[in-house]
This record gives structure tokens, C-alpha cells and sequence, in this order.
């Protein structure tokens, strides 16, 4: 039975590898971005290299409310909802200064990284798969070393999970994220390395495996994170950053 998935952030970066790395199972595929042109253009990859699966996008900010809300209307529409990934999200609090820029920077990562996967998910809490539904966040080894307005954004996508996960549970639907180190073939890398090279080196260095990752290694995360048979896993925190935060049981 084809499953219908969503993957936010999916026009680009990593967001795209998830949609890539689903296709085999043949999948009903939403892929929803701010930007209409670079999801049209993922779009028509995807199909052409699987003409098995079915692929819709869907242009919206996920941080204002009665978009989402008419966004969750229409997805509903189309049936049951059997995975969500939660990937849209960026570094957007950059921004220092006096207080009112420093209040205006950590708003602008906590509404970019927590609000459009929060949000999302609560406009879609009736249409998810009772049982077998899959939410799966976007979280980072920021949110686990500590880093400013967007590790503390993306600690709290780890502290939604972790609650989220124990409210869904009894009806067999688990929530879960994903936590990317260093992954700089992403949109949210480029522009920082061709400003400034030396980053490369600076990231890696701390990093045990001596690499940067690939969107592929998170997307392979993922899938084992949304697949139908990953119904005992929830409330997880999946760190794929090559031992640069290393686990603790």
C-alpha cells in the first residue's frame, strides 16, 4: 500500500536526500518550501527517476499559523497522513548588537526552527495513521554542544519530541529526530563556506570520523526512523554526526 509522505524543507540540501532515499517504496510524496521554484524543480527530478511515485508540492510559511492551518486543510483532503518529516528550518538568528537585535535573533531561530514543526503537526494530529503514523524532526548537534539561538532552538524540537512522543504513543504513532552534525552540502552551509573557506577544516577538526557527513547519511536516518516496521522507536534523539557528540545510554 503506497504510503503518503511529507518532507518540509524538501525542494534542497537534506531535505531533498529524505525524498530521494523514500522513493523505492513508491510513495505518495508532498514536498513543502517557502520557494516554489526550487520545489519544482525537486519535484521533477523525483518523478523522472521514479515514474512509480507520485510527487505534490506545496509553497507555505510554516511559522504563520492560518497558512499552516489551510495547508494541513488540503493535505488532509487527500487521506491519511503516514509520515511526517519535519525538516524546514535554518540558522536565521545571525543577527547581534544592542537588545532589541539580540531579542529580534533568537526570535527569528525559535519561530524558523520550532514553529514549522510544531505547528504542522498539530494541524495534522487527526489525519496521522492510528496505528503506524511517523513524525520525524529535524533537531542538530547544536542543540547537544550548546550554540546560541539556534542550539536552543533545536533543543527545543529535542524537548517537544521527547513530549510528543509519550502523547502519541497509545495510538501506536511514534515521534522522533534526527541530530546532523556537519553536513556542508546543504543550503544551509554553502553560502557561510564560500564566504569563508576555513570553515571546513575548523568543522571537521573536532569531528572522530575526520569527515563532514552527507545529506545521504541523515536521509538513511531517517528512513529507518519512518519505516513501517520502526514501531518500537520513539521518543528518540539520533544523533549522525560522526562521533562528534558521542552517545550515552
Amino acid at each position: 500500500m503506497t504510503r503518503r509522505i511529507i518532507v518540509t524543507g524538501g525542494g534542497t540540501g537534506i531535505g531533498l536526500a529524505i525524498a530521494r532515499r523514500l522513493l523505492p517504496e513508491h510513495p505518495e510524496l508532498i514536498l513543502v518550501g517557502r520557494r516554489e521554484q526550487p520545489l519544482a524543480k525537486a519535484a521533477t527530478a523525483l518523478q523522472d527517476a521514479d515514474a512509480h511515485s507520485r510527487v505534490t508540492t506545496y509553497s507555505c510559511d510554516l511559522t504563520d499559523p492560518d497558512a499552516v492551518s489551510d495547508l494541513a486543510g488540503r493535505i488532509a483532503g487527500g487521506g491519511v497522513v503516514d509520515v511526517l518529516v519535519a525538516n524546514a528550518g535554518g540558522n536565521l538568528g545571525l543577527a547581534t548588537g544592542d537588545l532589541h537585535q539580540v531579542a529580534a535573533s533568537w526570535r527569528a531561530d525559535f519561530d524558523g526552527n520550532v514553529l514549522p514543526t510544531v505547528l504542522l503537526t498539530e494541524a495534522l494530529l487527526d489525519a496521522f495513521a492510528r496505528p503506524g503514523g511517523r513524525i520525524v524532526a529535524m533537531s542538530s548537534v547544536a542543540a547537544l554542544r550548546g550554540s546560541s539561538s539556534y542550539g536552543a532552538a533545536k533543543a527545543a524540537v529535542n524537548a517537544w519530541v521527547l513530549w510528543m512522543a509519550g502523547r502519541l504513543a497509545k495510538d501506536g504513532i511514534t515521534v522522533n529526530a534526527v541530530a546532523p552534525g556537519f553536513v556542508p552540502d546543504t543550503d544551509f552551509w554553502r553560502p557561510r563556506i564560500e564566504a569563508d573557506p576555513g570553515i571546513v577544516a575548523n568543522r571537521v577538526a573536532p569531528i572522530p570520523m575526520g569527515r563532514p557527513g552527507t545529506p545521504e547519511e541523515v536521509a538513511e536516518a531517517v528512513a529507518y526512523l519512518a519505516a513501517p516496521d520502526a514501531g518500537w522507536t520513539t521518543g528518540q534523539i539520533l544523533q549522525v554526526n560522526g562521533g562528534t557528540v558521542l552517545g550515552r545510554g
